[in-house]
């Protein structure tokens, strides 16, 4: 005879069961999440009921680089032969050509912008009000000096024209201009413009002229509003001496009619010396800036949907509006979007951090909390930006900083967010993305950050990096070189130089205490496919920034 368990009520016995299995499934569920740490149950509730978290998933990332022109860097291409056979030869021609320039190819301004370009344009200022006296004074430096100077040894390879900002400060307001109806390109070289063909510098002359004082434009702007230009000529801005100590007083006061010049004469040059290469560089530029500069938001927004859509918090640095705007339309993207109201829109260069939805954060920002100890430092309004986040995974309080050049903020920035940080109390805890700006290896370490000397720094205010306490300076988040297609020639290399004058450094971190984490892993990505390819150079067609993305899992304690 079967056994009967007479002595159980009959409803105690139906309740178990049913909670038998139930807590078969509870206890089967909670292991396994415990056991994966990429599983998204580690970052949930159970039965509304905040469950001990165990990682964060971390990743910082500097957008930026490629902005309106395309030839700017060296750039990789891996994926089209017949491309980079095409972007090699025509790059390391021009390079050829302005080093170590022929004397054929180093011929006289005034054969390239010709003295008829420069009485024209002469008359374009004067009808625009420049007054008489100021272009008689820009006609005798015409006559005087730039009309006989040689194109490239004399003129763009010039260190006091660089110096002077004498043409990359109007290459600066007028190579590309968002308005109101679009964007806008000067008819030059080192941008996307593709109105018309520039293979012969008549064709270049008649466009550039009209582009200048022929063309208004309404442009709106968050700190001024709509404001409409008759020519964009009007665009163009004093060259004040007090920043560039090298522009004498007469240079200031003309310093509008003589940059102009300056840049007729730049642009010309340019023209002439791509046009003497055999490759079709107009065809060539185009696909550049299909794949660096116009659909630079869509592919960027392209590797963070599907190579990154398992972090759980993403900080992004350098983030323009159009970017913002490609990314909010993305179907079923896995982050929500916080931005400063702090923000610099006309800078167009703000940090943003992204939170995983299924977090459920509640967001406060307090970045004006931290901005007003910071002590003297060259950081500029949109550089920082703080929240504390309460999420279903625990308190924390995030940042996504932009140092300077040189890295000299980093250091007062980190030290007024720990400090904010400390004074929270063990309620939330510091995670801190950024691109520090920090150098593998400095001459004078009072004008740059020695990543070595941040590490001493950070260490010593409790906190380390996902590259440790002891970074190794080589092990580089950033590797590109300036090109000889661009204004500032100082800066520019071959791309047989960029191993040894190339920028690589160590930049990008992702800082933490280690009373409140453990590290799991860090990873780099300069492919847009979670992998990082070592000695070379970025952007790419397929990563189109000069940044390498940093991610680390943290385990919490």
């Amino acid at each position: 005879m079967p056994q009967t368990a007479t002595n159980v009520p009959p409803a105690i016995s139906s309740t178990w069961k049913l909670a038998i299995p139930a807590f078969i499934i509870f206890a089967f569920y909670f292991i396994s999440a415990s056991r994966n740490p990429d599983t998204e149950t580690t970052a949930g509730t159970i039965g509304g009921l905040r469950r001990a978290p165990t990682t964060l998933k971390t990743a910082t990332w500097n957008i930026a680089a490629i902005n309106n022109n395309p030839f700017e860097y060296w750039v990789s291409i891996t994926t089209d032969k017949k491309l980079k056979t095409s972007y090699n030869d025509l790059m390391e021609g021009v390079a050829a050509a302005i080093k170590n320039p022929s004397e054929k190819d180093d011929k006289k301004v005034s054969e390239v912008f010709t003295q008829d370009m420069f009485d024209e344009l002469i008359q374009s200022m004067k009808d625009a009000g420049i007054p008489e006296s100021d272009l008689a004074k820009v006609e005798t430096r015409w006559t005087d000096d730039f009309k006989g100077r040689k194109i490239i040894s004399e003129f763009i390879k010039d260190g006091t024209i660089g110096k002077k900002r004498l043409a990359s400060m109007p290459d600066r307001y007028t190579n590309t201009i968002k308005t109101k109806s679009g964007m806008v390109y000067r008819p030059t070289v080192i941008n996307c413009y593709d109105k018309t063909s520039l293979t012969t510098q008549k064709q270049w002359w008649s466009e550039w002229k009209k582009f200048m004082f022929a063309t208004p434009i309404e442009v709106t702007s968050s700190k001024s509003g709509s404001k409409e230009y008759p020519q964009i000529f009007k665009l163009l801005k004093t060259i004040s001496r007090a920043k560039y100590p090298a522009v004498t007083e007469e240079e200031e006061k003309i310093s509008i009619p003589l940059q102009t010049v300056a840049a007729a004469i730049f642009d010309g040059v340019l023209v002439s010396i791509m046009n003497s290469q055999e490759v079709d560089w107009e065809n060539l530029r185009s696909q550049m800036c299909a794949k660096l500069n116009k659909n630079k938001s869509n592919r960027i927004t392209e590797i963070i949907s599907e190579k990154y859509n398992t972090q759980d918090v993403i900080f992004l640095q350098e983030v323009s509006t159009d970017f913002l705007s490609v990314f909010g339309k993305r179907d079923r993207s896995p982050f929500n979007v916080h931005t400063s109201k702090f923000a610099d829109n006309d800078r167009n260069q703000n940090s943003v951090i992204l939170l995983k939805k299924s977090l459920e954060c509640s967001v406060t920002e307090v970045t004006s909390d931290v901005t007003s100890t910071v002590e003297k430092a060259p950081f500029a309004k949109g550089d920082l930006f703080i929240v504390k986040a309460s999420c279903n995974n625990g308190d924390f309080l995030y940042a996504s900083f932009h140092g300077d050049t040189d890295g000299l903020a980093t250091i007062p920035i980190v030290r007024a967010v720990k400090s904010y940080a400390d004074n929270q109390g063990s309620g939330y805890k510091l995670v801190f993305g950024m691109d520090a700006n920090s150098h593998s290896k400095v001459k004078d370490p009072t004008k740059q950050l020695p990543v070595l000397e941040f590490a001493k720094f950070y260490k010593s205010v409790e906190l380390t990096s996902c590259y440790g306490d002891d970074p190794d300076p080589a092990n580089y988040t950033t590797f590109h070189a300036r090109t000889y297609l661009q204004p500032q020639l100082n800066k520019a290399i071959t791309y047989e130089e960029r191993d040894q004058k190339g920028d690589k450094n160590p930049k990008d971190h992702i800082l933490f205490s280690k009373s409140e984490f453990t590290l799991e892993k860090t990873s780099k990505d300069n492919t847009g496919n979670r992998k990082y390819v070592d000695g070379m150079v970025f952007p790419t067609f397929e990563f189109p920034s000069d940044h390498g993305v940093t991610s680390a899992i943290l385990q919490i304690i």
